[in-house]
């Protein structure tokens, strides 16, 4: 089967987070299960230019044509990459704002990558099932079901749309429908709009033939209030055609007997590289003097509300006057940023913060620390609980999305379990989590039986992509099915 996918980030050329492996992991694997796979991207600064596939494809935007070149065609581990280029667009510092805020344009931006996605079936590369990912490619279904409606080039093609994050919308304001080219006749109630708005996000749900999303614990919360983000009824809506398939993870990449970015690699069998790893961890955040007989809890994560750091915050001296060294890596919010800053500047020699994102210290916080905290307030998937697992650093998570769908909690009593949840959004609920996984760690024979259940896992994206593979079945006959019964009219 042919399969396109269509996304706005995907390693190995563009990435802001886990959107960007799910693409890259996906396609990977559709490979090996014998699908002929290709993604499409914009090329944003820093993509080395590829060989011109076509010169220009015209697309409607404003009322006016913008003339956007398709580069790429190279193979990447058998998946084949194409890129929408238009400098104007995407040779920017950043791949959808900088740091005074979102680019203003991001309606235009994404809505031209669309319609130049659409130019590539149609032009280049004729895909049998189209995979869209995320409120920017959100008006691809909404244009093949609409302006598209009567081509029979690309009509029948069925679109799957994942929801890899229901809190990003791409929303704007009702003037972005002609700037962007969008098909007013889409803005009502029933499509596009959005309390007075412009809903991408929305057009995805509404108009693709099945929509997916990244764990079947998140594909059940965003049918309620909570986790719904204002869309819940829409989801309830077409449950019918809502499957939770869990995000696999790369170890190839993520992989301690293999890992070329830390210190000393290990086994489940073997684990005496872990304290090594250890070692070189304390070292790099200078908390070296301080770790004996002491857990390291380590946090590599975007510092974001999402991702409960404000429970962090409110339990902040608490944390620290546990018997525990605390290392965190990420970048963000800057209220979070000045928080780690402030922790690491009272309790030195106790925690470590690194304010940026870098991918060989994630790699040593994971193979180096004794626990992963993931406090998340929602977390539709996640992949760094998953890494955590096969590394044997023990997760320390809330009972949210994938985080609850993965991490199996441990009975103390009988070693079970691969770590330890808390189901209430509270800073009493982390703590206690916490205070168990630390009283579990003193216990050297039941911590190695609860390391080794978790590097027991696999979340390979072997079985996903299976998955994602019988559900594009499935959208490719309901959609033929259709055209059989149109044929018959």
């Amino acid at each position: 089967m042919k399969i396109l996918l269509v996304a706005s980030e995907g390693v190995p050329y563009a990435k802001t987070g886990g959107l960007a492996d799910v693409v890259g992991g996906l396609s990977k694997a559709l490979v090996e299960a014998g699908h002929e796979v290709a993604v499409v991207l914009p090329r944003y600064r820093g993509i080395k230019p590829g060989p011109v596939v076509k010169a220009s494809v015209t697309v409607a935007q404003g009322g006016a044509l913008r003339f956007p070149a398709i580069t790429g065609g190279r193979r990447v581990k058998g998946v084949r990459y194409f890129f929408v280029e238009d400098a104007e667009y995407f040779d920017r510092e950043g791949i959808y704002g900088d740091r005074s805020g979102d680019y203003a344009d991001n309606a235009e931006r994404y809505g031209e990558f669309c319609r130049a996605a659409i130019e590539i079936v149609k032009q280049v590369w004729p895909a049998e099932v189209i995979h869209c990912h995320d409120w920017q490619a959100g008006l691809l279904p909404v244009l093949l079901r609409s302006e598209f409606a009567n081509d029979p080039a690309v009509n029948k093609i069925p679109v799957v749309f994942t929801i890899h994050n229901m809190g990003y919308h791409g929303l704007f304001e009702k003037e972005a429908l002609e700037r962007a080219g969008i098909p007013e006749s889409e803005y009502h109630p029933g499509g596009l709009e959005f309390f007075d708005s412009v809903n991408l996000l929305k057009g995805g749900l509404v108009y693709a033939d099945y929509l997916t999303t990244v764990s079947r614990k998140y594909a059940e919360e965003i049918q309620t209030p909570e986790f719904g983000h204002g869309l819940d009824g829409v989801v309830r809506e077409r449950r019918g055609r809502l499957r939770g398939i869990l995000n696999g993870a790369d170890y190839a990449e993520w992989n301690p007997e293999t890992d070329r970015k830390i210190a000393a690699n290990y086994s489940a069998a073997e684990l005496r590289g872990k304290k090594k790893c250890r070692a070189d961890l304390l070292e790099a955040f200078h908390l070296g003097k301080n770790g004996e007989g002491r857990a390291v809890v380590g946090m590599v994560s975007r510092f974001a509300g999402q991702k409960g750091f404000d429970l962090i915050e409110e339990q902040a001296e608490a944390l620290l006057k546990e018997d525990l060294l605390l290392v965190a890596l990420g970048q963000g919010e800057e209220r979070y940023e000045k928080m780690f800053k402030r922790l690491a500047a009272k309790h030195a020699g106790r925690a470590g913060v690194k304010i940026a994102y870098n991918d060989e210290l994630a790699h040593k916080i994971v193979a180096g620390a004794d626990i992963f905290l993931m406090p998340s307030r929602y977390e539709p998937c996640g992949l760094s609980q998953i890494y955590s697992l096969k590394y044997g650093t023990v997760p320390v998570v809330r009972a949210t999305g994938g985080l609850d769908d993965t991490i199996e909690a441990v009975d103390p009593a009988t070693g079970t379990g691969t770590g330890f949840k808390f189901a209430a959004y509270t800073g009493e609920a982390m703590m206690g989590a916490l205070r168990e996984a630390l009283t579990c760690y003193k216990d050297d024979a039941l911590w190695r039986k609860i390391q080794a259940a978790g590097m027991g896992r696999d979340f390979s994206w072997k079985a996903s992509a299976a998955e994602y593979g019988k559900l594009y079945e499935e959208a490719l006959a309901g959609r033929n099915q259709m055209r059989g019964a149109a044929s018959k009219v």
